[in-house]
């Protein structure tokens, strides 16, 4: 990292750690290996692109792929800085696209003579890029302009396919990331309140994951969270700060959002991260049509965790297990409701986890088994959806559907169809094989 007197924080504490290699998986107790050459988090970045970006060898021709608002943020600036390094395409999306599989083919061939890429936004330019960059083999990095997402640093991509469903796809880790703070301080508080929405889903994502380790057998990985446990008092604490744009709140946010990302590269799933929160905001996305209100996705993901944060303590809050029965799976409704093309893609993914009556038995054997345990196990991960909804307050977030502008059907649909679209094993699944699910929904929806 350059260094320039403005700088004054040390914000890349434990991330320069684990880049470099200095840091040690505590489940392996090997050092870390990432793909990543460099991560910079700087309150100032104006004037030092082209030396962060020069180490990379990324060639001698770059598309810096920005949209009508990213452009505007740092996209010029960034391809002026470059064009002392490099040959510079400038190659400037529609606001407002989607991180589609029409959108990466549309980025490919618009950047298909560039050597490398450099995305200037978020979450949708981010995820196009390392995902066009990721089927052709080219290198990538990024300039974040807004503290609205945890994807930065992932090596998976949240992309919606062809038939409407949206998937987290294997893709291309960037080889450098940048993140002026003072451009996220800068852009919409709305976006800063997004990315705490993605953050605060934490806990929910944890218990998910957790209890569907020890229920199901299926892998848990501790490591992300031993980098991101230490921040998120301090991002909870500062909520009130990202309304204002106030720097250092911001800065601690992005190190959340950074450290969480990297947990991808650790585990190869974005699980510690997505569980049951994240399928509820896919679901919206895919299938909200015209209904949807225009929501961010970590918005969407904040109301989500709350409500699940709900449903996770009402059942462990239960002196006895929940008992479950075989999986109802209505497959012409599914079809019905997700049409021709995703209906059979989300049938696939609801049949690989659904219960039959011997796999009932199995979790009612388990559940009744380590009950107590379990319980004693998931309390200290949870947070209070009280301490969830005071920090998305403080920062000017939503915290219900209705106050994000969903229509309360479309609410609940989502609440209790989501599980429908993910093989993942959630508390969700917990609730609606218990027969629990329908009346939890029509308490808080």
């Amino acid at each position: 990292m350059p260094d320039r007197p403005d700088m004054q924080r040390n914000w890349n504490a434990v991330i320069d750690d684990v880049v470099s290699g200095r840091w040690i998986d505590p489940e392996t107790g090997a050092p870390a290996e990432l793909p990543f050459q460099t991560i910079c988090l700087a309150d100032d970045l104006d004037g030092a692109e082209a030396e962060l970006v020069a180490p990379l060898g990324l060639g001698g021709r770059l598309a810096i792929v920005s949209d009508e608002n990213t452009v505007e943020a740092l996209g010029h600036r960034v391809a002026k800085a470059l064009g002392a390094i490099a040959s510079i395409d400038e190659i400037i999306l529609p606001a407002g696209l989607s991180a589609s599989e029409n959108s990466v083919a549309e980025i490919s061939q618009r950047t298909k003579d560039a050597d490398a890429l450099i995305a200037v936004g978020a979450g949708t330019i981010n995820d196009c890029c390392k995902h066009a960059t990721f089927l052709d083999g080219r290198p990538y990095a990024v300039f974040g302009t807004a503290a609205s997402m945890n994807g930065y640093a992932s090596s998976t991509a949240s992309l919606k396919l062809d038939s409407g469903l949206k998937v987290s796809v294997p893709s291309n880790a960037p080889r450098g990331i940048f993140l002026d703070l003072k451009v996220s301080a800068d852009a919409p508080a709305r976006l800063r309140a997004a990315g705490l929405g993605d953050s605060l889903c934490r806990p929910t994502a944890q218990i998910d994951w957790w209890a569907a380790h020890r229920l199901t057998g299926s892998r848990f990985s501790a490591t992300p969270y031993a980098l991101t446990d230490p921040e998120e008092p301090a991002m909870i604490g500062s909520a009130a700060g990202l309304k204002s744009g106030d720097l250092t709140a911001t800065g601690i946010l992005q190190r959340v959002l950074t450290l969480c990302a990297m947990g991808v590269c650790f585990t190869g799933v974005s699980n510690h991260g997505s569980m049951g929160e994240h399928m509820v905001s896919h679901w919206i996305d895919m299938f909200a049509g015209d209904r949807h209100p225009g929501s961010l996705h970590g918005e969407q993901v904040g109301i989500a965790a709350i409500a699940i944060m709900k449903l996770q303590q009402r059942i462990l809050s239960m002196e006895r297990p929940p008992f479950v029965r075989p999986t109802k799976i209505d497959e012409a409704d599914m079809l019905k409701r997700y049409g021709p093309a995703a209906g059979p893609q989300c049938v696939a993914e609801f049949r690989a986890k659904a219960l039959d009556q011997a796999g009932a038995d199995a979790l009612n054997a388990r559940l009744g088994a380590i009950w107590p345990e379990l319980k004693t196990e998931l309390e200290p991960k949870m947070l209070k959806p009280q301490v969830m909804i005071d920090a998305l307050e403080a920062a000017g977030g939503a915290t219900t559907g209705h106050r994000l502008g969903l229509e309360p059907d479309l609410w609940r649909d989502a609440l209790i169809h989501a599980r429908e679209i993910r093989n993942r094993w959630t508390f969700l699944d917990l609730a609606a094989d218990a027969g629990l699910l329908d009346e939890f929904v029509a308490d808080i929806a």
